[in-house]
């Protein structure tokens, strides 16, 4: 489903349930102690598929581990994302020199809970979902925002390394499938630092509902090399 909403290049490995031939590397089992077999499920199964979308594109088995913030650790050269809910797991990788970021997300199409969409939507942002829900009632456009915030936060972390709160992205839900963010952030440096690329003030992403879930995918483009010779202004 999810490679729909993603650009060619991109590689994707999906499941909507806990295959048997799924299992963990050695070094991934340790991060697992302890998990109840649910968040186990979860863990191995989206690993599982997060080593068959390298394989796509030509890398062999690695585990996948966890680095600040927990954020998938991916091998050099690999932008990628992993998301999983009840129902479904799902990995997105792509050559860096492609993509220098990729964001997935993916949730259940059923209200969030109580007290949720308040604590992390914006009051535009509320008022465009109530028009929303009266033009398509059949989308639950609150959990729909927030997985549009979790698939751009994603994508903003592994160039920025640095946290991205729910009320730093206006985030405007198309009713055809698309979304922009309006990054509020003072600060859109890499963590490069100051002679790092900026990350772009606006993300565009896409969204799809099908099989009882809500999708959001959001990548930014690989700034290319500047050629010997040429100046910046």
């Amino acid at each position: 489903m999810i490679e729909k909403i993603l650009p060619s290049g991109v590689a994707v490995a999906e499941a909507f349930s806990d295959p048997p031939e799924a299992v963990l590397l050695p070094e991934e089992a340790v991060l697992a102690r302890g998990f109840v077999a649910r968040r186990r499920n979860e863990f191995t199964t989206v690993r599982h598929c997060a080593r068959q979308a390298l394989g796509s594109l030509g890398f062999a088995p690695v585990p996948i581990l966890k680095g600040e913030r927990g954020a998938p650790i991916w091998p050099g050269g690999v932008a990628g994302s992993l998301t999983h809910c009840n129902g479904y797991r799902a990995a997105a990788v792509a050559r860096a020199t492609e993509l220098a970021s990729v964001g997935i997300d993916a949730e259940e199409n059923a209200p969030l809970p109580e007290g949720v969409h308040e604590s992390i939507a914006l009051a535009a942002e509320r008022w465009r979902g109530r028009v929303l829900e009266l033009e398509q009632p059949g989308i639950h456009w609150d959990r729909l925002l927030f997985c549009a915030k979790e698939a751009v936060y994603k994508a903003w972390f592994p160039l920025t390394h640095r946290w991205l709160g729910f009320e730093e992205a206006d985030i405007e839900l198309d009713p055809d499938g698309g979304f922009t963010a309006e990054l509020l952030t003072a600060d859109l440096r890499t963590a490069v630092g100051t002679a790092g690329p900026a990350v772009p003030r606006r993300l565009h992403g896409r969204w799809l509902c099908g099989r009882g879930l809500l999708l959001t995918a959001v990548t930014v483009a690989a700034v290319a090399p500047a050629r010997e010779g040429s100046r910046t202004l």
